[in-house]
This record gives C-alpha cells, sequence and structure tokens, in this order.
C-alpha cells in the first residue's frame, strides 16, 4: 500500500471537521487536494471511507474502522517527531508549567524550589488555573506542562499522566443549618445554595447537586463563601484541611452523594512537544509526589 501521512491528516481532518471543505480551511489547503488526498486512500485501500450520497459526507463502517488506525498512526508520528526533537535539542531555556490553583500548594513549593537548585539558570513561568484552562493552555502552547484535576476530556493533541487521587470533602459553616446533619441526604442538599468550581474561561462547570447554586473559578474563593455561610460545597480534601479553614469549617459525610468524589490529578503535555531535560526531570519528581 502505498498511501501517505498527507492523505492520512486529510481523512482524520474532515472527519472531525464534518466535511471536506471544513477540513480544507482547517489544514490550510484547497479543496480539492482535501478530496483528491481522500480518494486516493480509498482507492489505495480498496474500499470508501465515506457515504457521500448525503449532503455531509458520512463514514462508512469500514471508514469509522480506519479512522481509529488513522488516529493511532498520527499520533505515533507526532510522538515520533517529539522523540527526534529531543535529541536535537538540548537543555531547555524557559519553561512554562500551569498548575490548578488547588494542587497541593507545599507539596508543588518543595518541587519548584528543587528545581531552582537542579537548574540555576532555567526561566521558568508559573501560571495558575482551574479546570480546563489549565489544557487549553497547553494544547495552544500557552505553557509547556500543565498539572490539573482530570474531570473531563481533554483535546487529543494532549497525553495525559496520572499523579495520584484526591477525594472531595462536603463542607459547611459551622452556623450553617446543614451544620446540624452530620449525614446530609441530597434532600437536605437541595434546599440549600451550592457553591461549584468552574474554570476561568467557563467552558468546564462541574455539575451541581442542587438547583440553587453558584458557579466561582476558585476552590479557596468556595471555601472562603463557605465560612460566610453562603452555601456549601465539595472540595479537594486538602483544601478543606488547609490550617487557616479548619476551625471554621464543618465536614460532613459525602455517604448519601451519588456522585462520583474521587478526582484524579494529573500531568498533561502536547503529544507533538519533545521532552528536553526539564520537562523529563518534572515528570520524574511529580511521579515521586504521591
Amino acid at each position: 500500500m502505498n498511501w501517505t501521512i498527507d492523505q492520512l491528516e486529510a481523512f482524520v481532518c474532515a472527519v472531525q471537521q464534518g466535511s471536506f471543505s471544513a477540513a480544507a480551511r482547517c489544514i490550510g489547503k484547497a479543496q480539492s487536494r482535501v478530496s483528491t488526498a481522500i480518494n486516493n486512500l480509498e482507492l489505495d485501500l480498496g474500499f470508501e471511507l465515506f457515504d457521500r450520497s448525503a449532503r455531509l459526507p458520512v463514514l462508512t463502517p469500514e471508514g469509522e474502522e480506519m479512522y481509529i488506525e488513522a488516529q493511532a498512526v498520527l499520533a505515533q508520528c507526532e510522538r515520533m517527531s517529539a522523540r527526534a526533537m529531543t535529541v536535537s535539542s538540548g537543555e531547555e531555556v524557559t519553561f512554562t508549567i500551569a498548575i490548578d490553583e488547588a494542587v497541593p500548594i507545599t507539596a508543588f513549593e518543595s518541587l519548584f524550589a528543587s528545581l531552582a537548585m537542579v537548574y540555576p539558570s532555567l526561566k521558568l513561568t508559573i501560571i495558575n488555573g482551574s479546570q480546563q484552562d489549565i489544557s487549553q493552555w497547553v494544547a495552544t502552547e500557552k505553557a509547556d506542562l500543565g498539572v490539573l484535576f482530570h474531570q473531563d476530556a481533554l483535546p487529543d493533541s494532549l497525553e495525559f499522566t496520572s499523579i495520584g487521587q484526591f477525594k472531595h470533602a462536603l463542607i459547611v459553616s459551622r452556623e450553617h443549618p446543614l451544620a446540624a446533619i452530620p449525614v446530609p441526604k441530597i434532600s437536605d442538599l437541595t434546599q440549600h445554595r451550592q457553591l461549584v468550581i468552574r474554570d476561568r474561561m467557563g467552558v468546564g462547570k462541574a455539575k451541581p447537586i442542587s438547583s440553587n447554586y453558584w458557579h466561582i473559578d476558585s476552590y479557596y474563593l468556595i471555601s472562603s463563601m463557605v465560612i460566610r455561610g453562603v452555601g456549601w460545597a465539595l472540595v479537594p480534601e486538602h483544601v478543606a484541611q488547609e490550617v487557616w479553614y479548619v476551625d471554621e469549617l464543618v465536614e460532613l459525610s459525602t455517604e448519601e452523594i451519588p456522585e462520583p468524589l474521587m478526582v484524579e490529578m494529573g500531568a498533561v503535555k502536547r503529544r507533538d512537544k519533545g521532552v528536553g531535560q526539564v520537562m523529563n526531570w518534572m515528570y520524574t519528581e511529580l511521579a515521586k509526589m504521591f
């Protein structure tokens, strides 16, 4: 078979964009070139990838199978390119890491202190966000590496490496009516305002339990509002246990809550991004932390 990477890219892009014309705009080529690439790929494979009888092309059963394979081939090509970049480049001069503002801050302070000693000439930039902010910053190359709580689907261009898992705690202020109910039922919770995390771009939002809720883009601001009696919230346990919150909050049982309460934390990088010395060091140290 004589299919090419360009043909696979045209095929995958056409599937993701929904039409040949949209794919052409996405990859910056004439529609005729995209159509020709896909036609040649079909001829080489010996079967049709798209049903063209409707206004927009629809994958055939064979096309669905090839779409999965084509994605895998392109992903491997990106990894190979990234590896070549790593081989040909030395230590990073600059490095940007985006971290969720709710990560265990003490652990990361120690990580950055060690980084400063190991790579004294590195120009480091640290940016903070929440939810999908992190993945979008990495996907758009605003950050080289992201550390986030993985709840939503990530862009296809990213690779996720798990670091650890954290449980959500149900918190209220000591003066809140729920504080008198150690094991609240859903019916108890829905009678009161819930404070719910969202990202700063408004793309990712946690699903509320109560119909009366506020969205806030920081677990720490959520905790502060909980202390003031504004509402109740589910926050990572380490946030609820921060020393300046402990005396002001009551942690209630989550036994009656059906929602998944474990959240996975991990690191994300672009699949086509080379792993230099600093990136490799970061992955090694992150694996030791939790």
